[in-house]
């Protein structure tokens, strides 16, 4: 789970049982994606949410609970096509670049924030320093690295005692009230694509005057409008008249009701007291009780979350340094049974390390090393001449559902390779990660990664480049950052991903993490409403939902 960007809410396992040793059960992926369409013009839903962890500002709002809310709120550059994640312009008229490293952005004219001013280029470089500048704290702040300029905003010490040696960054230019200019360090031709993310969202004048107040009641340039946040118990939004985009919908309002627990507002879905769940909850999960439950009133896709497992650095621990070892382990683990066992199949086994919903995907990127095989594990194994650690380890982080697969994939480990396997659980995520962070966590972890943007390179360069700030295995291959830098220089898009494809394959060799599946979103949803859809990131597409 990111430690460092939106983190998704947990959805459980449904039991759990031991995995045994049988062959392999036939996994499947379940695109049913939307309800009927259509509706009437007007009225309010409700939806299940979540308390904010912090103060809704786009630039420091890193999870689910509060991000939902202000994608209902905020307009950014680019929009995420619903059905496919692809980047539509959305407040910028054109993003122009002859050499990924020098971008001009042009912005359309007219679009309003809530409080009645106009959107310009300069509220655009404003929040992005402000996102950047290291004593403002902000969580989303990394996503400005790529800007020429960036390092000097950062804070010399921890504490920082020691202020920044500047405040704005030298990559970035207001032009005129409509234009401004990007400048990276490095070339990245996904730059436009990456714009969309929240943390990219403009910011009106009044943020700057008090922070704090906006971060209660925010204030974008998106569809909806905040009108009231009651703590612990709901937050309504209604319609912004003068909302000039093209991703408005058919609602007046929005209310996100605050659910402690995913079976409350899953039993009230059931009754018609919510119109919307983005969670249904493992109880309702197996034998697809949820299908019974809300006939034609459920959906389910494959959203851009993959859950992987992370060997130690071989610094910390050197006995899964040899990459046959690694390959052994991948191979010893029956993906599709434990899918089939703990998750009713609502997994897909993964055979590489880049989502399906993103741009550039390619399946059987990890070969014979994602298949289950004991035979040619245990020969892997003895081709590395054996494990000589003794036991094998997998950490998770216990408060949250990961015992279960966490010890099923053990027991196929231990059964085809004959190793023992145990499951090891740290007391919380806080701890979970610290340990990582510090480089103290000992053999494999679990680790998984939701996308920031719909992007290959996304799967790829934060989590296994070189001294990148995912990189919790201390991956390096030259080879694979020399590919991904070619990558980013690319200008034709296919030619670009062709090269992430060849970087990806790599990790087959060296195998830094082993993919496991790729995840789900499965909705419910009341028989009041209609034109259900689950976006390409698991959440609600406002623009498409309405009252029948």
């Amino acid at each position: 789970m990111r430690g460092t960007a939106r983190t998704v809410a947990v959805v459980a396992g449904v039991s759990a049982v031991t995995l045994l040793a049988a062959a392999c059960g036939g996994g499947s992926s379940k695109d049913n994606t939307s309800s009927t369409a259509g509706g009437k013009t007007g009225g309010t839903v409700t939806v299940r949410g979540c308390n904010p962890q912090n103060p809704l500002i786009p630039s420091n709002t890193t999870e689910t609970c509060g991000g939902n809310v202000l994608d209902a709120i905020t307009a950014k550059l680019v929009h995420y096509n619903a059905e496919t994640g692809a980047p539509e312009n959305d407040i910028a008229d054109k993003i122009d670049t002859s050499d990924n490293q020098n971008f001009t952005v042009t912005i359309k004219k007219g679009y309003k924030f809530q409080d009645g001013t106009e959107v310009k280029a300069k509220n655009f470089v404003d929040a992005w320093n402000y996102a950047a500048y290291g004593p403002n704290a902000q969580s989303s702040g990394y996503f400005m690295e790529p800007i020429e300029g960036f390092d000097a905003l950062q804070c010399a010490d921890a504490d920082c005692k020691t202020k920044p040696k500047a405040d704005k960054m030298t990559g970035l230019a207001v032009k005129d009230d409509y234009t401004f200019t990007i400048k990276t360090t490095e070339k990245v031709s996904n730059m436009p694509v990456r714009l969309g993310y929240s943390a990219f969202a403009p910011l009106p004048d009044s943020f700057f005057k008090d922070p704090k107040a906006y971060g209660e009641k925010p204030i974008g340039a998106g569809p909806f409008k905040l009108d009231a946040w009651t703590k612990n118990t709901e937050i309504k939004l209604s319609k912004f008249a003068d909302y000039s985009g093209k991703f408005g919908g058919k609602l007046d309002g929005i209310t996100f009701k605050i659910y402690q627990d995913s079976d409350a507002a899953y039993n009230d879905v059931i009754a018609n007291q919510l119109d919307v769940t983005d969670e249904v909850p493992s109880s309702a999960m197996i034998d697809d009780k949820y299908k019974t439950d809300l006939p034609d009133r459920n959906a389910q896709k494959a959203v851009g979350v993959i859950q992987t497992i992370t060997f130690a650095p071989a610094k910390v621990d050197p006995n899964y340094a040899d990459p046959k070892i690694r390959q052994a382990i991948s191979m010893a683990i029956d993906r599709p049974t434990i899918i089939k066992q703990i998750f009713n199949n609502t997994r897909q086994p993964a055979t590489g390390w880049v989502s399906p919903v993103v741009d550039g995907y390619k399946a059987g990127q990890c070969g014979e090393y994602c298949t289950f095989d004991a035979a040619k594990a245990k020969a892997k194994l003895d081709e590395a001449g054996g494990f000589k650690g003794g036991k094998m380890t997998i950490a998770y982080n216990a408060d949250a559902s990961h015992k279960a697969w966490v010890e099923a994939t053990c027991n196929s480990i231990k059964g085809a390779l004959g190793v023992d396997c145990v499951a090891t659980p740290v007391v919380d995520f806080a701890t979970f990660r610290a340990q990582i962070a510090a480089k103290k966590m000992k053999g494999m972890f679990r680790t998984g990664w939701q996308m920031d943007y719909p992007s290959i390179e996304n799967f790829l360069a934060p989590i296994y480049k070189t001294g990148a700030s995912s990189n919790d295995g201390d991956y390096s291959n030259p080879e694979f950052d020399k590919l991904l830098n070619e990558a980013a220089a690319q200008t034709d898009a296919a030619a670009a991903n062709a090269k992430y494809q060849e970087a990806e394959k790599l990790l087959a060799n060296d195998m830094p993490a082993i993919p496991m599946w790729y995840s789900t979103a499965t909705f419910g949803w009341s028989d009041k409403v209609t034109g259900v859809k689950i976006t390409a990131f698991g959440t609600i597409d406002f623009a498409s939902l309405s009252l029948k």
